[in-house]
């Protein structure tokens, strides 16, 4: 792959276009480094690296906007009739290439992507404690990266070689590189992931760090999202038999829900950001957005609560209320429950323990093993529901009903849309009691320019290297 340099635009885009929000530009925060500081101890790389880790609760990523989208855009999540005007975009399909969110998120990963080069590329010795550190931000970086492509390229399943994201590996502010391809892309993200593996050792840190099993779960869902089924079973498998995760039970799922900080013990997490008193994101929470007495402007649609059972516990986190300042009738997400607290205290969950087992089971159904398929299925969905049955379905339906699983399991956790695109479906919203109004789009078709984001057009304008999404 010809390796590209990373551009300053993209930073430089943050002191343009971003000065009203990005306040932590104005000073150096407790947990980072300055970017155009040499790392010349381990001491400074812990430092970079807590940075780095910081950057990405930012708003317009994990910490609201990532994980917001990827329902939002789908059929799982609609915004009330009366809102504070945030992510109307995203819900009516109207984003242009001045878009707001889509040029924040761009630059917020980048920027992220620049301080984890500074650590990968830190000239440090070579011990357990500095390859640890260099593993955990090649996991990061695979994040970020893997973010990127499902937004603002189309689905490697369906165009592999076309058009990608810049992919940046160092940092030197005279090049200007353009996009590189899909394929290229995914390329780098399975290496990053695969050098990470093979340089971590400790597997003891809480679910606020990437370990050798947070690098390996998330090879998984990368290569279920290329199609590589083979590959994402033998990724899972390998988190299922090594990693020593265990689901919530049913009993315990909705305490689970409500810990705001991260788990040692293996329940569940594999990996979340935290947040902490001292650089938490307050009301930019996702929590915040969905809390009835914050912003609450997102609610679940009807379509998504319908397809729970009443014995299902994870129904129990969906709750039938009124909009805040309205008549109108909605469903309200309490997974997120501590929006509440002073701090506005919930960790963005990033990988858990039953997405693994529904990419294992997908995995199984899609290399001809139902059965197999079938004992990881119903591993998830009867211990969420301890009255049904299990499925029994065989091919195309046991694949539909995995799917179906997977909306269930991860809703509000950004999954459902990128569900969708890798496996080119339309996105279908059935509008039940007027959760969408007369002018929001009810289906995105696989052909529509608006199934990827724009490509920010001051990056374009800034380096013309960088070529635009059809459409924009």
């Amino acid at each position: 792959m010809k390796i590209k340099s990373i551009i300053i635009v993209t930073a430089g885009v943050l002191f343009t276009c971003s000065s009203c929000k990005k306040t932590f530009l104005d000073q150096i925060p407790y947990d980072q480094i300055s970017s155009d500081l040499a790392i010349n101890s381990e001491s400074d790389m812990q430092t970079a690296l807590n940075g780095a880790y910081a950057s990405l609760r930012d708003a317009d990523l994990v910490a609201r906007t990532l994980p917001l989208v990827g329902d939002l855009m789908a059929d799982n999540v609609s915004i009330a009739a009366i809102n504070s005007n945030r992510y109307l975009a995203e819900l009516n399909y109207s984003y242009t290439n001045t878009f707001a969110n889509a040029l924040n998120t761009w630059t917020d990963a980048y920027t992220a992507i620049l301080s984890l080069n500074n650590i990968i590329n830190a000239g440090i010795p070579s011990t357990a404690n500095s390859s640890q550190m260099k593993g955990e931000a090649l996991t990061l970086r695979a994040l970020m990266y893997f973010y990127l492509v499902r937004l603002y390229a189309k689905p490697f399943t369906t165009n592999p070689t076309g058009e990608g994201v810049p992919v940046v590996l160092s940092y030197d502010p005279s090049l200007k590189p353009s996009r590189n391809t899909t394929t290229e892309v995914y390329t780098q993200i399975e290496n990053d992931l695969n050098d990470a593996f093979t340089m971590m050792t400790n597997s003891s840190k809480n679910s606020s760090y990437a370990t050798k099993y947070v690098a390996k779960a998330l090879l998984a869902k990368v290569l279920l999202t290329k199609g590589d089924y083979a590959g994402a079973k033998t990724a899972a498998l390998d988190v299922v038999n090594n990693g020593g995760y265990t689901l919530s039970t049913a009993g315990n799922f909705a305490s689970y829900w409500s810990n705001p900080v991260p788990v040692s013990s293996k329940l569940e997490t594999i990996f979340e950001i935290s947040t902490d008193a001292v650089s938490g994101v307050g009301i930019n929470n996702l929590a915040y957005f969905y809390d009835q007495s914050g912003y609450g402007d997102a609610f679940c649609t009807d379509d998504l609560y319908n397809q729970y059972s009443a014995t299902d516990v994870r129904r129990n986190l969906i709750v039938p209320g009124i909009r805040a300042g309205s008549s109108q009738p909605i469903k309200i997400v309490m997974k997120y429950s501590n929006a509440g607290d002073p701090n506005e205290r919930d960790d963005f969950k990033i990988l858990r323990y039953a997405d693994i087992l529904l990419i294992l089971a997908e995995a199984y159904a899609n290399t001809s093993d139902d059965v197999n398929a079938l004992i990881r299925l119903n591993q998830v969905a009867q211990q969420r529901d301890p009255s049904f049955g299990g499925y029994v379905s065989t091919g195309a339906t046991l694949k539909n009903d995995i799917i179906k699983e997977r909306r269930k399991e991860l809703a509000f956790e950004g999954d459902r849309y990128f569900d969708l695109a890798r496996l080119n479906q339309n996105v279908v919203r059935v509008n039940l009691n007027n959760n969408y109004s007369s002018n929001t789009p009810l289906t995105l078709t696989t052909a529509d320019n608006k199934r990827i984001w724009p490509i920010p057009q001051s990056e374009r304008d800034a380096n013309p290297n960088i070529s635009q999404n059809p459409g924009y």
